[in-house]
């Protein structure tokens, strides 16, 4: 099936891409694609007509499906014939200025794989490349090639937006032979951030800092997040809206209406006067790192993590909960309830490094959902994070203060089918 839905979509995409000629921006990295997209679509749709991958549609089903604009066929064979179809009717309508397309790797060829499907780019980011997605690469090397190869599809008037804080993409920014715009809080960065802070207000939560480019400086405040991985989208969007033409104030104003996606640092009331950070969408080292910045940040009270397992970390597995673990100390969490394969490693790790606070393990998040809401006292602050499978939204519906908002508030796993067909 996966074969033959394949072929469908290369012709399919082909035929759409030569009609429309659209100018396309890929997005990639480790971690951070999805907000990044998002950020990317938002500051773009300001000025043109845009079209951004639905939610993680990154692969080798989901992208070219974003290219058409086509919704989830499944398996079904009735819904492959209309989406077909609705693609052949939509080449003689109109069609976006821009599409902002997120691309995934998770093996070495595929983006590379998913190059072929595209031909070219007007613009590409690279978020941060950190030790997740290991699991089939020899080598974190390896791994920066992959990631990096997007630049090769890039047109010569084009532009590469590099976040120069990850060092991995600060190290290796001699692969790109195209125009370069660095992102960062670094002084190395074109586009560069300063004055960080995470803000409370009646609205919510929020993040406010400043943007500086060649002698411009403008405030941005993006609603509903914590962290500073939401301000490393706005930065890469901010690269690449100035490519676009337009200005900094024009890209303030858009990120205004900056939404941080489902289980991204979004702050959730809990029960019992609790604060729930919610960055259960995904997990790798790095970015449990920063969402322990921002617990640090968002807490009055007693700080709580509640950490599923990181996956596909592969050889650096060791690595990665070793780096974990010491931020939960430099951090001063009170209490860590590890779930999944992992939690037997994370515990000893934490006792090797005399982590004075409490420690619980579960194999599953069901498990974990009723103890952690035994153990949660007003004035709390906890952390939920961790990779897809441990699906640790189920702890989140489990003590948010209004259950009912859910589906609305939580991560979704609507595209697992992207991977399983």
């Amino acid at each position: 099936m996966k074969k033959i839905a394949k072929i469908i979509l290369a012709i399919l995409t082909r035929l759409t891409l030569k009609q429309f000629k659209p100018k396309i921006v890929g997005v990639t990295g480790s971690v951070g694609k999805t907000s990044t997209k998002d950020a990317v679509a938002l500051v773009l749709s300001s000025k043109f007509k845009v079209r951004a991958s639905w939610e993680n549609y990154n692969n080798e089903i989901g992208l070219p499906l974003s290219v058409l604009g086509g919704s989830n066929p499944k398996k079904n064979i009735v819904a492959w014939i209309w989406l077909v179809i609705k693609s052949l009717v939509r080449l003689f309508g109109s069609y976006p200025e821009i599409l902002v397309l997120e691309f995934g790797a998770d093996r070495p060829g595929d983006i590379a794989y998913l190059n072929n499907w595209v031909k070219k780019l007007d613009a590409a980011a690279i978020t941060d490349i950190g030790v997740s997605h290991m699991e089939f690469y020899p080598s974190q090397q390896a791994l920066v090639k992959e990631k990096f190869a997007i630049a090769k599809i890039v047109v010569p008037s084009g532009v590469v937006a590099l976040n120069l804080d990850s060092p991995k993409v600060f190290d290796n920014r001699h692969l790109v032979s195209k125009p370069i715009s660095g992102f960062g809080f670094s002084q190395q960065a074109q586009i560069r951030a300063t004055d960080f802070n995470l803000l409370e207000s009646k609205e919510g939560w929020g993040v406010n800092f400043k943007i500086h480019h060649k002698g411009t400086v403008v405030p941005v405040f993006l609603p509903n997040t914590a962290g500073r991985p939401a301000v490393y989208a706005a930065l890469a969007a901010a690269a690449v809206g100035l490519h676009f033409g337009l200005n900094l104030v024009d890209i303030s104003q858009a990120l205004k209406k900056y939404q941080s996606p489902r289980g991204r640092l979004r702050i959730i009331a809990g029960i019992k006067h609790t604060i729930i950070i919610d960055d259960t969408y995904n997990a790798a080292p790095s970015s449990t790192i920063a969402a322990l910045d921002a617990l640090k940040m968002v807490a009055a009270g007693r700080t709580l993590a509640a950490l599923g397992s990181m996956a596909e970390l592969g050889k650096a597995e060791e690595q990665g909960i070793a780096e974990v673990a010491l931020k939960l100390l430099e951090a001063g969490v009170n209490g860590v309830f590890l779930v999944g394969q992992q939690a037997d490693r994370m515990e000893k790790q934490l006792e090797a490094m005399k982590f004075s606070g409490k420690t619980w393990k579960f194999k599953t998040a069901d498990e974990a959902g009723i103890p952690i809401q035994t153990e949660l006292k007003p004035s709390d602050t906890i952390l939920i994070k961790g990779s897809q499978a441990s699906r640790m939204e189920k702890i989140v519906k489990e003590i948010m203060a209004e259950p009912l908002a859910a589906p609305k508030l939580l991560v979704r796993q609507s595209s697992e089918w992207l991977d399983k067909m």
